[in-house]
């Protein structure tokens, strides 16, 4: 089989990226790329990452096809472009996974451990987002601003320090570490959807992976707003 030209890549990978947007995202067929690309803003990381790449790319690919031929080719992008359209497609349709980088080692503690002890861990494990488990299920992940700010307002209302750190269990706690702080997915979050998450809800802290993405499943994985930058890069150098 010849090896396919520049022309017929850049235009097979442009087709790919078309059909998965509209398919994913149950988008209108009529709507032209790049209004499509607009859409899909909000919806996907990668698709933001690269807006502008993309909707050249929809230009160029009616310059260098004619009247909507495929067949009909009259011009040649350059192999840079080629491979750029290229790696979109596959960040697009299979992505790197967050579990690949994020932390797998999981420091975890019962629900009825007092808020000494759970500080004495943070400092411990250097870890700053602990999830919290009632016998097999996950009640919430324990964040350590949270805790020092819930801390600093039993202080400031008249509270011992001593009582606070003894007495009260960092169940109590979760009451103020509400549910839009963490998420819980399966380890098949990729990381255009965890990157998307950060993106889309700013008091996220951390999201945590177990195998199907249920509460009362072992941790497998945790991801936390300082991952970003890792997978970040991992998007800028894949291949």
């Amino acid at each position: 089989m010849p090896e396919k030209s520049n022309a017929e890549r850049f235009i097979d990978a442009f087709n790919t990226i078309d059909y998965t947007l509209r398919a994913r995202y149950n988008l209108n067929r009529s709507m032209g790329f790049s209004d499509l690309v607009r859409k899909c803003v909000s919806l996907n990381y990668v698709v933001r990452k690269y807006e502008d790449d993309l909707i050249d790319y929809g230009r160029l690919r009616n310059a260098i096809v004619h009247q909507g031929n495929k067949d009909y080719v009259i011009a040649e992008p350059h192999t840079r472009v080629v491979e750029h359209i290229e790696k979109i497609e596959k960040l697009i349709n299979k992505p790197p996974k967050c579990i690949d980088i994020c932390r797998r080692d999981i420091v975890t503690v019962d629900a009825s451990t007092s808020m000494e002890n759970v500080i004495k861990l943070m400092a411990s494990s250097k870890y700053s987002n602990i999830p919290v488990y009632k016998g097999k299920n996950l009640i919430g992940i324990a964040n350590g601003q949270k805790i020092l700010d819930a801390f600093g307002t039993y202080l400031l209302a008249g509270g011992k320090s001593k009582a606070f750190l003894e007495n009260v269990q960092i169940e109590d706690m979760l009451s103020k570490i509400q549910s839009i702080y963490y998420e819980v997915e399966s380890i098949e979050l990729t990381m255009e959807e965890g990157l998307n998450k950060f993106h889309n809800n700013p008091k996220l802290l951390a999201i945590l992976l177990t195998k199907t993405g249920g509460q009362n499943e072992p941790p497998l994985g945790i991801v936390t707003g300082a991952d970003a930058i890792e997978m970040n890069k991992v998007i800028d150098t894949f291949n």
